[in-house]
């Protein structure tokens, strides 16, 4: 086995999004391009001769061959040893789990989240700190700098490495362990959950239906229900995960997780419905014919969070991502402690929880967890609901309704317009932007525009400035509208809308989101234009 120093040119478009750099699986398999990528990590991240590594995915098309790859360069970069999920396979709440229960220097996690997969499909690739969360703006930057340099990248001439059993095995000097990757997540679970009391709800003929999407949950929603918590075997659907997830969307929404949506609006529905996506951060809660919305999710964990064995003591304090309605907000004003308003994507809460200032976080766009691991944490909020149930023992429609009586309901929804022409995505933005001194004091409607902006966030623990985040309409009664574009699509633009009305009274309490914010949407699209500059008649997701 020799180091082989192979010549490269850089690339112009590694710049790392919201979380990692994601990119048609056709762009990763191109000559150099994944090898660049992960060069300028090592280049960047100043790891010490002999250091530990995590590596693992969502076991999406490409990402066995992606492992090799990393494994031979990770060799040849000075590492001592990596820590593999078996298989190639680790969710990205697990890896965290891996990092911070092993202290390794970091690790590598290959997915695309909750995008398609499949030789089509999308791919992704990220760096995570010793910490076990996303690497800091700081961080990805000089990642992306040193990519649009790098004329070099070092990588071990040596066969591939056996991923399927556990075990350890040599790759030139460095050690290569291949871990269950399920085991330590599972147990992590266990310590902060009372399994016992989420059995006995289980024994008495509660049910429930999870959807592992044909992702990465599978063996984790196998072992964690069925296995630990005695639920039956058909209560967890798709549990293979496949590289093309069964030519599914793995996004746990009310449109991509159709089949789910179905069961429990049905007929005969289970008392209980959850999903998760690609890599396991995110998390859709179904009540019997009753939704959820991630907002809400996140401020009922909040307000019963002392029901779990792991929160008994109480929360330090909750952050949520800007575009996050303000249901949670209100539960930290009741609690007594405080509640931070982020930029989206989680590695802006990773300071507030090492520092010790949050202890739950969560953003609308079906991600919610806390400061067990530095990732959002799918399975973790499936389980804080069933011990929620599990102690109240009412269905999930009364909890929440009982919430909206004590706090009173932040109506709530996103309008997504996904696959957009860029440019016309980015010009609805500049319209928005130059409407700012018009839209301030003007009455539409039977709105008033209090103040526009666009959200810049100072980090509270390292003063670093985050600007140009969304582009926020405040209205005198609370209302507000949010537009922001996403940063996790591979393809063209995604815009998404962010509406929201408080509502006090109790006997409104039913309407359906989308009528009683019908006069917001309708005040959205007029005044950012949207429909007129991107030719979309309607969003292609609603949640």
């Amino acid at each position: 086995m020799s180091i082989r120093t192979v010549p490269t040119q850089p690339f112009t478009d590694q710049k790392p999004g919201t979380s990692g750099l994601r990119k048609k699986v056709t762009v990763f398999q191109g000559p150099h391009y994944l090898e660049n990528f992960v060069q300028s990590i090592f280049d960047s991240i100043a790891a010490p001769q002999g250091a530990t590594l995590a590596l693992g995915g969502d076991g999406r098309y490409y990402n066995r061959e992606a492992i090799q790859v990393i494994l031979k360069m990770a060799a040849a970069n000075g590492f001592g040893k990596v820590l593999v999920g078996r298989g190639g396979i680790l969710s990205t709440p697990a890896a965290s789990c891996v990092i911070r229960k092993y202290q390794t220097f970091g690790g590598i996690i290959l997915s695309a989240s909750h995008n398609p997969g499949g030789p089509d499909g999308d791919f992704g690739i990220k760096f995570n700190s010793s910490n076990g969360g996303p690497a800091t703006e700081t961080v990805t930057e000089a990642i992306f700098a040193r990519s649009k340099a790098v004329s070099e990248y070092r990588i071990l001439d040596a066969p591939d490495v056996a991923l399927d059993a556990l075990g350890e095995t040599t790759l030139g000097v460095m050690r290569v362990q291949v871990i269950d990757p399920v085991r330590d997540y599972a147990d992590l679970m266990e310590s902060l959950f009372d399994f016992a009391a989420i059995r006995n709800l289980l024994a008495g003929g509660f049910r429930l239906k999870f959807d592992a999407m044909h992702a990465v949950t599978g063996p984790y929603a196998r072992e964690i229900f069925i296995n630990r918590l005695g639920a039956p075997a058909g209560d967890v659907i798709k549990a293979v995960p496949l590289p093309d997830f069964g030519g599914g969307h793995p996004d746990p929404n009310l449109t991509y997780a159709h089949d789910l949506v179905e069961v429990l609006y049905g007929d005969n529905a289970p008392d209980f419905g959850a999903a998760s996506d690609g890599d396991g951060d995110r998390n859709m809660i179904l009540g019997r014919k009753f939704f959820v919305t991630p907002s809400d999710s996140l401020a009922v964990i909040a307000a019963n969070a002392t029901l779990a064995p792991g929160y008994k003591k109480g929360i330090a304090g909750i952050a949520r991502s800007m575009p996050t309605s303000a249901a949670a907000d209100r539960v930290a004003q009741a609690l007594n402690i405080p509640c931070f308003e982020t930029p989206t994507g989680w590695k802006f809460f990773g300071n507030l929880m090492d520092a010790g200032k949050v202890t739950l976080c969560g953003e609308e766009s079906f991600g919610t967890g806390s400061d067990h691991v530095r990732e959002k944490d799918g399975l973790w909020a499936v389980l804080f609901w069933l011990n929620i149930l599990a102690v109240r023992r009412q269905p999930v429609e009364n909890i929440v309704r009982e919430h909206w009586a004590k706090y009173g309901r932040n109506v709530y929804s996103r309008h997504d317009y996904e696959g957009l022409p860029t440019e016309a995505a980015q010009g609805v933005m500049r319209h928005l932007k130059s409407c700012f001194d018009d839209l301030a004091g003007a009455r539409i409607e039977k709105y008033t525009v209090k103040c526009c902006d666009d959200f810049s966030y100072t980090d509270p623990v390292d003063g670093s400035v985050s600007k140009g985040q969304g582009i926020r309409i405040f209205f005198t009664d609370g209302s507000r509208i949010v537009f922001r574009l996403s940063g996790t699509g591979t393809e063209g633009a995604t815009l998404r809308i962010y509406l929201e009305a408080y509502e006090a009274d109790s006997s409104r309490h039913h309407l359906d989101a989308q009528v009683a914010l019908a006069d917001l949407i309708r005040i959205a699209l007029q005044v950012s234009e949207l429909e007129l500059r991107v030719m979309r008649d309607k969003p292609t997701v609603i949640t």
